[in-house]
């Protein structure tokens, strides 16, 4: 049986940092992180698969959920965030779960991530059940928060996948859909917020965002359902409405979009004839 090696504590290629000038640190942390993305190259295919696998519950009234510790954490609640305002969708869609609650996205929570049987709990409250997916994330692949709750969830038949850092690892083998990125040691040895958190966000992005077009959130190349939250979202809009529609007037199109509330829906009534075209 193949030892499991953690690559993400690999000590780096790097030595004697301090001694470096700030051009030759910022150079050799660009030179790594240009690692990542050929990397995730080569597992497009299995991010397909679980992107597909979320696309079949979401048709069917399921959700997703990221569950992570530390920065792994926090990407997942930074990118479920997003998901509402960019493609004016319920928050309740996408979660993102971290170790420790709502003060470890700005402190650390000690030994949060420790907890075998917490994760289930913090799935608990949102009434998780086997219509969900559960995406588990951790660079080591062998947070116990994370592995005990894909666990769990598998023996409750959830559809569970995970992004990890570390091939082989614990974490993967409690995934239906494991997501193995190994983008070698870190330039900071041990230091996962970099390439690791990078890998993981990059990742994160992926899913999203083909998630999203799969369901029709997004036309042509723009973001039609966005929430209008700023002058610069209501300026974008109209803008968008005007190129879809034919409206010439910029202050007609921001009217409708601000009736409406949103591109589509500008874009509906202005094709059912309720508005006056010009």
């Amino acid at each position: 049986m193949k030892q499991f090696v953690k690559i993400t504590e690999q000590p780096s290629h790097y030595r004697h940092l301090e001694k470096m000038s700030v051009v030759e640190i910022l150079s050799h942390i660009n030179e790594e992180d240009k690692k990542v993305p050929f990397a995730i190259e080569n597992i497009i295919p299995q991010i397909g698969d679980l992107v597909s696998a979320i696309v079949d519950k979401m048709l069917a009234g399921g959700r997703l959920f990221y569950i992570g510790a530390g920065t792994s954490g926090r990407l997942a609640i930074v990118d479920a965030s997003e998901c509402p305002p960019t493609y004016g969708v319920s928050s309740e869609l996408v979660i993102g779960i971290i170790a420790g609650g709502k003060k470890a996205m700005t402190q650390p929570v000690e030994y949060a991530e420790d907890s075998t049987t917490q994760g289930w709990e913090d799935l608990l409250k949102h009434k998780i059940s086997n219509k969900d997916v559960v995406i588990g994330i951790a660079a080591s692949g062998t947070t116990p928060y994370v592995i005990a709750a894909l666990k769990k969830c598998r023996s409750e038949g959830i559809i569970t996948g995970c992004i990890t850092n570390n091939p082989g690892s614990p974490l993967a083998a409690e995934a239906d859909f494991p997501i193995e990125i190994a983008v070698g040691p870190e330039f900071v040895t041990g230091s996962t917020r970099m390439k690791s958190g990078t890998s993981q966000k990059l990742i994160l992005n992926m899913i999203s965002t083909s998630v999203m077009i799969q369901l029709g959130r997004v036309e042509d190349n723009t973001m039609v359902h966005m929430l209008l939250s700023n002058t610069k979202l209501v300026d974008r809009g109209a803008k968008m409405l005007m190129e879809k529609t034919g409206i010439s007037d910029y202050d007609q199109a921001k009217a409708l979009l601000l009736k409406t509330g949103s591109v589509k829906k500008a874009m509906e009534v202005f094709q059912s004839g309720e508005v006056n075209h010009q």
